[in-house]
């Protein structure tokens, strides 16, 4: 693979996955635009989830049985129109159909992660997979600053306009810079998905894999999602600018990401799982016993950025290692319980910080860290 090639993946997986994020910035607007009671936006963040949700069980692991930039470039047409779509919506009831089928596409970042897998190396592999999922990393913490900025500067259908266009770009270089890659099964589309569970059961190590992911990324949605609330209290008494700028702190964490793919690389990605899951229980110590400081708060998130993106990586590589001909549906595996663990984690880390404060909110995550640790440390 050449830098230029791996650049454009890690650009990719970005842009595309920031797609799932854009909506959560306009809600208010949204409200006011189309007139509506108070907290019935949130349907369009939900739907766009849920789509993301069916697109990597339903189309993620089309990846194995179908030739890959074929498939790729079919579904970001397929995101754009979705896309343009949002953008027209004359109606909210057409814009969250609409978001639910952004939702379904935006899922093409998970056809582009095992893709780099596959051309990569295997020297190389978990570099190479730090920095496409680096890019991931930072497409979800961007979004929301790009998103709120556009939609303040000239409303929400510009943010959507605004995508449209960069995945029309990056589409095309897709197409021109993408190498052909055949398909590595001749399964039935019902076989291909009854294979996931197949995959589940033979394969401890992807049990455990899943199983610490599940519990790392519900501490870490538990977190960002209840952020806002904590920073609108006193002392920080701060409004959604503060969220956008702790989330650019949050980059930094994530361009370690390749560092750690690296040693993952050197000195085996167990050794990466297993520091990554101790030091997000460490954030949270740092979160929770050392409230009310944005110092405190700043060299948390950049540990536990680096820590959950580390993790990933780590966990990832040993998942791809497994079977060579099925690393679509390994990867399906294991982002459908990712996703489960940060709506877990949203819901869980939610009730807790309306029950005891950012102080329970702190103790769920610390606990599902820790348990994360725990786990890695059995073979």
């Amino acid at each position: 693979m050449s830098a230029a090639l791996v650049r454009l993946l890690a650009v990719s997986a970005g842009a595309t996955v920031a797609n799932s994020y854009y909506n959560q910035a306009f809600l208010g607007h949204l409200t006011a635009d189309f007139g509506l009671a108070a907290g019935t936006a949130a349907i369009v963040p939900v739907l766009t989830q849920a789509g993301n949700a069916f697109g990597v069980l339903l189309l993620a692991p089309l990846g194995d049985r179908l030739e890959r930039k074929s498939l790729i470039l079919r579904t970001f047409v397929a995101l754009v129109i979705a896309l343009i779509g949002a953008a027209l919506s004359p109606s909210f009831v057409c814009l969250a159909v609409a978001s639910l089928a952004v939702g379904l596409f935006t899922t093409v970042t998970q056809q582009i992660v095992p893709l780099a897998v596959h051309l990569a190396p295997p020297s190389e592999r978990g570099r190479i997979l730090g920095k496409v999922t680096g890019g991931i990393l930072i497409g979800i913490l961007l979004a929301r600053t790009v998103s709120g900025t556009i939609s303040d500067l000239w409303g929400w259908p510009f943010v959507f306009w605004f995508s449209a266009a960069m995945m029309t770009v990056i589409g095309v270089a897709l197409a021109l810079w993408l190498p052909r890659v055949p398909p590595t099964t001749d399964l039935s589309y019902l076989r291909l998905l009854g294979s996931l569970w197949t995959l589940l059961r033979t394969h401890g190590v992807l049990r455990q894999a899943v199983a610490v992911q599940f519990l790392i990324f519900a501490a870490f949605v538990g977190f960002w999602s209840n952020l806002a609330l904590l920073l609108s209290e006193p002392p920080y008494q701060l409004g959604g600018t503060a969220v956008g700028l702790l989330a650019l702190v949050g980059v930094c964490g994530a361009l370690a990401a390749p560092i750690a793919g690296g040693f993952a690389d050197r000195r085996g990605p167990a050794v990466v799982v297993t520091v990554g899951a101790g030091l997000v229980t460490l954030a949270f110590f740092v979160f929770g016993l050392w409230q009310g400081s944005l110092i405190s708060l700043v060299f948390g998130i950049l540990v536990m950025d680096l820590a959950v993106q580390s993790s990933q990586v780590a966990n990832q590589t040993r998942v791809y290692a497994l079977d060579l001909t099925a690393r679509s549906r390994l990867n399906t595996v294991f982002m459908a319980t990712m996703l489960a663990g940060g709506a877990v984690g949203a819901g869980v880390g939610g009730a807790a910080y309306a029950t005891w404060g950012w102080t329970g909110t702190c103790a769920f995550g610390a606990t599902s860290a820790a348990m994360a640790f725990y786990l890695s440390l059995r073979s």
